[in-house]
């Protein structure tokens, strides 16, 4: 498969990667097909995912410009269209106690503010465009996998009510069987704001509407070369050159360091994969996953998890650490293996679906929105470590008011920050390797 750290550019027009999402998302919208020839734009977007897309949609509604979306193979073609399908108050992946430690408390309940608001701009861009995503109720659950990560969630319920002010609650393992009757389940952090939905068709439904705001969406459009000079930016495609005055890099997980030095080294992609089983029957329902709440555990390397509309199991986690090994078959029995460990009654049960895709880390480990540092108005923001659904949705609005012209469109500094780079980026996957090795010791405690 496609590796950022290896390849040049993810292809030109290749079809979505064959999951349940791609299976069940019924007819891709209309398109602008393959730059053709030569044009001169205010702003141009590389990548057509869930960044990119609201960018060009709230540049388009909210300041008059009409961008170019410019998508080497096809809408949502990466991570927007791969995920585990969770829509929460999220984003990066420091835990809230370090966050506070870091930023103070006052940064961290601004953060989280900023986070519950890209929650609340996903379900508006759903009620506006009537996007038909198979949005299920709220509720989403942290699931201690062990009994010693009780306190640690009593803990961190405590921080989100007395710092940041939230409703959460700690469920007792008695009552947590009520929504995820298995093992590994001692109590669980509920949080009431939050829910799972079809990614690709939320995609598809905000892709719609941009267009129908006046945004270009160009398919089969890789950037081959990026020319800077002048106050402008070409950006070479095999069917033409776009030429823009401000230029929005919406990559995240799938930038290669071939795009521009500019932006190279400045995340880590990470395999993230995902198992879909086939229909459980009712007493396998009821033995496992009762609810359709977002669930993940408190493993070092954690397993997301929830049932699906047609009582389908969906099951994902770390994977991979190179695309060459992507497609290994011990993946897909490791999170076989882990579904069934939460779920002795799902012993042996088929697998429908299984396949991965590349989520992006930071250096900090935190999301960022930022002006990319040497070049003329081009803008970035990713980093969301398998946890953007809808801050990724945020961050391309914040991303419009940009390329607008406004230097910082929120008060926490750390989110605009030009994130540091990675050396070496080859050789972090032998530290990743061991770090993995490391992780599976601890959680097998």
């Amino acid at each position: 498969m496609y590796d950022p750290l290896v390849n040049a550019h993810p292809g030109v027009g290749a079809p979505h990667s064959p999951s349940y999402w791609v299976d069940t998302a019924g007819t891709a919208p209309e398109d602008d097909g393959p730059v053709n020839g030569a044009m001169d734009v205010e702003v141009a977007i590389i990548g057509a995912g869930y960044t990119g897309l609201s960018c060009a949609l709230h540049l388009a509604r909210e300041h008059g410009i009409r961008a170019v979306v410019l998508e080497a193979n096809q809408v949502a073609w990466g991570c927007s269209g791969r995920n585990g399908s969770f829509a929460r108050i999220s984003g990066g992946r420091v835990p809230l106690a370090e966050l506070i430690k870091r930023y103070g408390p006052s940064t961290a309940k601004a953060y989280f503010d900023e986070m519950t608001a890209g929650l609340n701009t996903v379900r508006g861009l759903i009620a506006d465009g009537q996007i038909d995503c198979d949005a299920q109720p709220d509720g989403v659950f942290k699931v201690a996998s062990h009994a010693t990560h009780v306190e640690g969630l009593k803990r961190e319920v405590g921080l989100y009510n007395d710092v940041l002010k939230y409703g959460a609650k700690f469920v007792e393992a008695d009552n947590v069987k009520a929504v995820h009757n298995g093992a590994e389940a001692f109590g669980a952090l509920y949080m009431p704001d939050g829910f799972s939905m079809h990614p690709l068709k939320l995609a598809w439904g905000i892709h719609r509407q941009a267009r129908a705001a006046g945004a270009k969406v160009h398919t089969r459009s890789p950037v081959t070369e990026w020319h800077s000079g002048n106050g402008s930016h070409r950006l070479v495609t095999p069917g033409g050159v776009v030429t823009a005055r401000r230029v929005v890099v919406a990559t995240n997980g799938y930038t290669s360091p071939a795009l521009n030095k500019a932006t190279a080294g400045r995340v880590l992609p990470v395999h993230s994969q995902i198992i879909v089983t086939r229909p459980l029957t009712a007493e396998e329902k009821r033995q496992s996953l009762v609810g359709s709440e977002c669930m993940f555990d408190t493993r070092n390397l954690l397993s997301y998890y929830r049932r699906l509309p047609d009582d389908r199991i969906m099951f994902g986690g770390r994977s991979a650490i190179t695309g060459r090994d992507a497609e290994n078959p011990q993946h897909r029995q490791n999170l076989h293996d882990a579904m069934c460990r939460k779920f002795p009654a799902l012993a042996g049960i088929e697998v429908d679906y299984n396949w991965g895709g590349w989520v992006a880390v930071s250096e900090n480990s935190l999301p960022f929105i930022c002006k990319v540092p040497g070049l003329d108005n081009v803008f970035s923001a990713g980093g969301y470590a398998g946890s953007g659904v809808s801050f990724s949705v945020q961050a391309g609005k914040r991303l419009a008011q940009m390329a607008a012209g406004e230097a910082q469109p929120t008060a926490i500094d750390f989110l605009h920050q030009v994130p540091k780079r990675f050396p070496f980026q080859p050789f972090l996957r032998i530290g990743q390797r061991l770090a993995y090795a490391w992780y599976r010791f601890k959680d097998a405690q």
